[in-house]
């Protein structure tokens, strides 16, 4: 694949962010998307004290992301039968399509800027 200049790249972050904006879907914030992706994308287990490291955020601020993303039904939080203290975060169905849908609106906005 040829090299993308920041434009381009900028330009394929818009469209498909407008698609997302424009859709019947709720509007999360940068930080609950890219926390939503390193759960979805990056190997279990994840913990809130492992995202906040991962992300290079306050755990406060991962905790308020997580309950958003879990009253939407996109992460479910349970408790580690390994260690009763910590909580897990693990995928949902509705998630998933909700990042497989974003995804399907990148390609699209790919596809459109190839197309110029």
């Amino acid at each position: 694949m040829p090299p993308v200049s920041a434009h381009a790249a900028l330009e394929l972050w818009r469209r498909a962010t407008l698609a997302g904006v424009r859709g019947s879907g709720p509007d999360l914030t940068q930080r609950q998307t890219a926390l939503l992706l390193t759960v979805y994308l990056r190997p279990a287990p994840h913990t809130v004290r492992g995202l906040a490291e991962a992300l290079g955020c306050s755990k406060p601020a991962v905790s308020r992301a997580v309950d958003r993303l879990c009253a939407l039904d996109y992460l479910r939080r349970r408790r580690d039968e390994r260690d009763r203290r910590s909580i897990l975060l693990l995928r949902t169905l509705k998630g998933s399509m909700h990042l497989r849908d974003f995804a399907e609106e990148i390609r699209r906005a790919l596809k459109a800027l190839e197309a110029q």
